[in-house]
């Protein structure tokens, strides 16, 4: 019975190693010689597997099984990590860089899915955007999908204006910041549809780009427009928006309109100094827009600010603001007009959207920042608010 269990392995020949090439090959050719070491082999490995004591005979099953089952990691992964695949790299190459940043488990799984795959041929060098613990064939499938591809990417850091945007993918592409500002003239050209300029508290609609240009990494193009560049981004919105049914939840739950939970999105994006309070000062705004504040204004200096970098004048710190420059009745974002600003005031990324479509519960009217960390101390009245201040001023905060 042993004799016919066929343990033999060929060596892959040197230089072969990931070129779409099993490393194990089964011996299909005979001869006395052959046969006596098969059969001594597997006589071994019989002994090892049921003649070990304890331990030992766990260590050797364990040693044997890495023989014949290829280490790999379960689905499509977590998180995310960016590998560079060099030029000229082969399989074997490709699969080490992946094992160094833990998206597949040994390169043995990488190299098999590839080869399993025709299309693996088809893996170009450059920069991928994975992610961490991934089967090899999740992994060579990734690899194949060209939207995880960075050829020329840039990354649009969450919170930044579409002013700022603009400059930031002008010093990339080359591409004059002038180009930018007129393909955002008009956002439905750019796949913005209508309907999400509506809005439901009587204020008039000011369509504007601002909001729409999704914080992500992006893969430029190599002939890329400046209006190509803000559909791709606007399209990114739409789809994470989508993918979150932003839109359906923030009518049915908070009763207002989409464009004005973006509006808060991005306050809260600019407000909160930690992720853990995006949701909480999105609440705040509500409650002030909408609640029972007493101007029903927002009182945000970040509203101040948005209108200084619109019109070319320097941002100020709340320290530096002059009562003309909190209360500029020339100023559409002024912070003591009521309810909500006219547009979003920054582009917000998926955890403000989050805070703004599903805020906490609470009656919260006024923060603070209280650490160096950026987390906030809420209050529900202005006498809770003081106390706040007090304990930001002994941390050196204000």
């Amino acid at each position: 019975m042993i004799d016919d269990l066929d343990l033999g392995f060929d060596e892959p020949e040197r230089g072969e190693k990931g070129r779409h090439r099993r490393g194990f090959v089964r011996k299909r050719n005979g001869g006395s010689g052959g046969g006596r070491g098969k059969t001594f082999l597997a006589l071994l490995l019989a002994l090892v597997l049921l003649g070990g004591i304890g331990g030992g005979a766990f260590y050797g099953f364990d040693r044997i099984q890495n023989y014949f089952v290829t280490p790999d990691y379960d689905g499509s992964g977590t998180g995310e990590v960016t590998v560079e695949i060099k030029q000229g790299a082969l399989l074997a190459d490709m699969a080490d860089a992946l094992v160094a940043a833990d998206v597949v488990k040994s390169q043995k799984a990488f190299v098999e899915a590839a080869e399993a795959d025709s299309r693996s041929k088809n893996i170009q060098p450059g920069t991928y955007k994975l992610r961490k613990q991934m089967s090899g064939a999740s992994a060579v499938t990734a690899m194949l999908d060209l939207k995880n591809r960075i050829v020329n990417g840039i990354t649009i850091p969450e919170g930044r204006t579409a002013k700022n945007i603009y400059k930031l993918l002008s010093e990339k592409t080359k591409i004059p910041v002038k180009e930018f500002e007129a393909a955002a003239k008009d956002p439905e050209a750019l796949g913005i549809p209508d309907w999400w300029f509506n809005r439901t508290d009587g204020k008039k609609v000011t369509r504007s780009v601002e909001g729409f240009l999704y914080p992500d990494t992006y893969e430029i193009p190599p002939k890329a427009t400046a209006e190509s560049i803000l559909k791709l981004m606007v399209s990114n919105f739409l789809t994470v928006t989508e993918e979150m049914k932003f839109a359906d939840r923030v009518q049915k739950e908070r009763k207002i309109s989409p464009y004005e939970a973006l509006i808060v999105a991005s306050l809260a994006q600019a407000e909160a100094g930690n992720k853990d309070d995006l949701g909480k000062v999105a609440r705040v705004a509500y409650n002030r827009a909408y609640g029972e504040f007493p101007c029903n204004c927002l009182e945000m200096d970040v509203t101040v600010n948005y209108y200084l970098e619109l019109t070319g004048q320097k941002t100020k710190t709340s320290a530096q603001m002059t009562a003309a420059d909190l209360d500029n009745p020339k100023n559409p974002y002024n912070r003591k007009l009521r309810g909500l600003v006219p547009t979003p005031i920054d582009n917000p990324g998926k955890q403000a959207l989050e805070g703004a479509m599903a805020p906490p519960v609470g009656k919260w009217l006024y923060f603070v920042a209280i650490d160096k960390e950026g987390h906030s101390e809420f209050a529900e009245t202005y006498e809770q608010h003081e106390r706040n201040e007090a304990k930001a001023r002994e941390a050196g905060i204000i």
